[in-house]
């Protein structure tokens, strides 16, 4: 069952992409975030009331909190740096530096989790530091971005490091609570951080200015990333963190595909190799 969770959480996880860049075309990113996040919570709470999963809330150990909490944390400034990244660049450049964070959570694993490390991993983890390589390379910039430089691989890097302190802090902080529970508690954490930010940065104003279009995509990517939470922690709770991290990365052919319809972003010979390498190693990582 963990891998069916970790294949639908790929899933939606590539449509929240899609989504969100439609949603920050002319709405701040740092709103975005504080706005989806609020969708989250209310749909993580929702599926823990259905559950009855609250009940349990006083016997979580301070451990646990203390894991769930830093989880939340990494997930907050992981979504911050993502959607930042997107909003400057090409969605099918910045998607598979955000998702070499598959290399970082099998490292983690190994030292912190003690999970197993083979040949075929260690082969599986360069495929895929090769062909983000690849894939980072942009097309020539239009006269709009010039200005932007490499701003947004700045932030892609940041996100893919604090995706994969996500995963294995949310590994260790999972264990023995309701899945469904750790994912509310976790998403309640991101809401506080990503509001923090938008009232320290003075963004309130903001949020009422949102174009009622973009409002929409962001509310509906807020669905998407609740989804994607919800079925990545419960294959989280079943599965090894160093294959469920990988499958999960799948997203990239999901968000790559409909960039391509979407935004009409099109792979040039070289990142269309990298993004082979980058699929090829995550389905290694599936291997014994």
């Amino acid at each position: 069952m963990w891998m069916l969770f970790a294949f639908l959480s790929a899933f939606f996880a590539g449509v929240t992409g899609i989504l969100a860049k439609c949603g920050i075309r002319k709405t701040d990113s740092t709103v975005a975030t504080a706005v989806r996040t609020v969708v989250v919570l209310i749909m993580s709470i929702i599926i823990v009331l259905m559950t009855g999963s609250f009940s349990t809330l006083p016997e979580i150990g301070a451990e646990t909190w203390v894991f769930l909490v830093l989880s939340g944390i990494s997930t907050g400034a992981s979504w911050l740096c993502y959607f930042k990244a997107l909003s400057i660049g090409d969605i099918n450049k910045v998607t598979p530096v955000d998702k070499s964070s598959t290399v970082l959570t099998v490292i983690f694993a190994f030292i912190f989790l003690h999970e197993p490390f083979s040949f075929v991993k260690g082969l599986s983890v360069f495929l895929i530091g090769m062909g983000t390589y690849l894939m980072i390379d942009r097309k020539k910039e239009r006269s709009s971005d010039k200005n932007k430089g490499s701003t947004w691989l700045f932030f892609a890097l940041f996100s893919a490091v604090f995706a994969a302190l996500t995963s294995i802090l949310g590994k260790i902080g999972i264990e023995g609570v309701d899945s469904n529970l750790g994912t509310a508690i976790r998403t309640f954490t991101v809401l506080i951080m990503a509001w923090i930010v938008v009232f320290s940065t003075g963004k309130c104003k903001a949020v009422n200015k949102m174009p009622k279009k973009e409002f929409i995509f962001i509310i509906l990517s807020g669905f998407a990333t609740g989804a994607s939470w919800l079925c990545y922690y419960k294959a989280l709770q079943l599965g090894r963190a160093s294959l469920v991290a990988p499958i999960d990365k799948l997203s990239i052919l999901i968000t790559i595909v409909f960039s391509r319809i979407v935004f009409k972003e099109k792979l040039n010979a070289k990142t269309a190799a990298g993004l082979v390498f980058t699929v090829a190693g995550t389905l290694g990582m599936l291997l014994p």
